[in-house]
């Protein structure tokens, strides 16, 4: 089965704080996405909200269960107690944990799994007793899927940046695919499963997609709603589709 497409929202939002007024309106333009066919909803609640604010979570919630109730809601962060409170509150089907300082633009590295294991382990044991699934940003390094099965943990988000900015410069990005590949088959051998998400396009999913046949998920936000200014968000949703192989 091709990679499932949670569209990530917090370039809508970042742009309607803009202004802070209620356009582009988050929930509707989350809507759209899934009634185009995307798989799920995906937010990175930071604790400063210059994008999705802890108050659009809920919304979010209800749109999923009220609209769309086979589509999953996953709620991206640093597992501070705030927002571990956050998640347990709205109940997303999927928790991803990024070891984001606060003050950083966006997501930029894995966790050291090695490293961190005596703190990642007893928050996804939280998380799991909880009901959720549990997802470890990762870098692509092969020799950390041991240490990031041990803490618990049921997937791996793949940090697909590097691979996404050698856009111009096909050999580097044909080496970090390969990169991610081995990261990938180390993963499934271990027992994880696989997602990817961090600057992935329709023109760089085809690659991945196939270097990784067992890929569960892709999110995707900043090239996506790029495209969708040129498409329209139903239109780009279909074309991001097409490409993980739906």
């Amino acid at each position: 089965m091709p990679a499932k497409l949670s569209v990530n929202l917090n370039a809508i939002a970042m742009l309607r704080n803009r202004r802070d007024l209620p356009w582009p309106d988050m929930i509707g333009i989350g809507r759209l996405a899934l009634a185009a066919g995307a798989h799920g909803l995906t937010v990175h609640p930071r604790p400063d909200e210059r994008h999705t604010r802890y108050s659009d979570l809920p919304a979010i919630r209800a749109l999923i269960d009220d609209e769309f109730p086979r589509a999953e809601f996953n709620v991206e962060g640093y597992p501070s107690e705030d927002f571990l409170a956050l998640v347990e509150k709205n109940q997303p089907e999927q928790v991803t944990l990024v070891p984001d300082d606060p003050a950083q633009a966006t997501s930029d590295h894995g966790w050291n799994f090695a490293a961190d294991a005596a703190f990642l382990t007893p928050i996804v044991r939280r998380l799991k007793k909880g009901g959720f699934r549990v997802s470890l940003f990762s870098d692509a390094d092969p020799a950390g899927m041991a240490a990031a099965r041990d803490t618990g943990a049921d997937r791996i988000e793949l940090y697909t940046g590097p691979y996404g900015s050698f856009h111009s410069d096909s050999a580097k990005a044909a080496n970090e695919l390969e990169r991610l590949g081995k990261t990938a088959d180390a993963a499934i051998a271990a027992g994880l499963d696989v997602n990817a998400g961090h600057d992935l396009t329709v023109k760089n999913l085809p690659d991945l997609a196939r270097r990784i046949p067992a890929l569960a998920e892709v999110s995707i936000g900043h090239g996506l709603t790029a495209d969708a200014l040129e498409y329209g968000m139903a239109g780009t949703v279909r074309r991001f589709l097409g490409a993980c192989g739906w």
